[in-house]
């Protein structure tokens, strides 16, 4: 008994630890999930599991960059590796480790599709492969460093090789990349590698495609989870009608220059 009081006092204490923090909600839940299942799971306390409960994450509309920012981004992008990287990362809509994690095995050129391998989830799945995507993996292909390519069978071999025979490059250099070239493009936004699949669905959703067909390409299980970039297609939103657009009423007259003066009410003609 004396054990649960101060298991419970220094669950107390942490709670209070991480609001005084100033970190993110989404922060305090991952800890807070973390202690749950400690005393669910591990230590079999339902009591005191009982007791941790997460806050409410605010629901922020994500960043997205319009077409020609992508454009800006891509063609500022620092060298012929950062730019295949970048390439793929929007015009197919993958993650960042999706991209750093490509393999020989995982194009189909024939099909003109990319096999995504055990990706969140430990799911499977097919994106396309646009011609502009698939000639700069050609042109890198050509000018990657190979020297470790002896060690790994040929179809396992690292698109985008790291240091070492058994890993890619890294996500942080990948971000380095997408940073140096937003920087270039003179971007303001803040971008992560993120930001380009957000902008992939998004620009996919304003051009009509069908909201289950891009649930299927981004690997969403839920339909929920794709539906939230209908929140952020600003080119509909623009374009959206209101209904005061229908309302019968006329626009007050712009005033310039001060009061407008009235106007002089018509003389009337004498009669003869």
């Amino acid at each position: 008994m004396c054990c649960g009081r101060r298991i419970a006092s220094c669950c107390l204490r942490s709670k209070r630890h991480l609001f005084a923090s100033g970190r993110t909600a989404h922060y305090r839940n991952r800890i807070m999930t973390s202690v749950k299942f400690l005393l669910k799971v591990t230590m079999r306390r339902h009591d005191l599991a009982a007791e941790v409960y997460h806050v409410r994450e605010p629901q922020t509309v994500t960043v997205v960059l319009a077409s020609d920012e992508v454009a800006r981004v891509l063609s500022h992008a620092p060298g012929l590796q950062a730019r295949a990287m970048l390439t793929t990362a929007y015009g197919c809509g993958l993650r960042g480790g999706e991209v750093t994690r490509l393999k020989v095995a995982d194009i189909d050129a024939a099909r003109h599709i990319i096999r995504i391998i055990e990706s969140k989830g430990k799911k499977d799945r097919n994106v396309m492969l646009p011609p502009e995507v698939h000639v700069l993996l050609r042109q890198w292909w050509r000018e990657r460093p190979t020297r470790h390519d002896a060690e790994r069978a040929p179809t396992e071999r690292w698109i985008f090789p790291g240091r070492g025979p058994d890993r890619p490059i890294t996500r942080r250099q990948f971000l380095r990349y997408l940073k140096d070239a937003a920087a270039a493009a003179g971007n303001t936004k803040l971008v992560t590698l993120h930001t380009l699949r957000h902008s992939f669905a998004t620009h996919m959703h304003e051009a009509g495609t069908d909201i289950r067909v891009i649930q299927v390409v981004l690997g969403h299980s839920s339909l929920a989870t794709t539906a939230r970039y209908t929140r952020v297609s600003t080119n509909i939103i623009a374009n959206l009608e209101s209904p005061i657009d229908r309302l019968p009423i006329q626009s007050a007259p712009e005033k310039r220059g001060g009061k407008q003066p009235k106007a002089k009410p018509a003389r009337r003609k004498k009669a003869a």
